[in-house]
């Protein structure tokens, strides 16, 4: 299984926020968010809290959890 973010690149569109700026608000690197960009990126459970913390949204709202293909 795997996670992916499009939700919370979807949720910074549709807020017309920026990557950076949720960075800022967040406390968090630029770094980390890009890296969120690509496809089965592992982030800390800390990293997620403050950007739900940020954005005032639930995990739900920013990942979704991709089954394996392979099953």
């Amino acid at each position: 299984m795997a996670a992916s973010y499009k939700k919370l690149f979807k949720l910074l569109i549709d807020r017309d926020m920026k990557k950076k700026e949720l960075a800022e608000k967040a406390g968090i690197s630029i770094a980390t968010i890009t890296k969120m960009g690509k496809d089965g990126a592992v982030v800390s459970s800390d990293v997620l809290v403050k950007i739900c913390t940020a954005l005032e949204c639930t995990m739900d709202d920013i990942v979704e959890i991709i089954p394996d293909s392979s099953n």
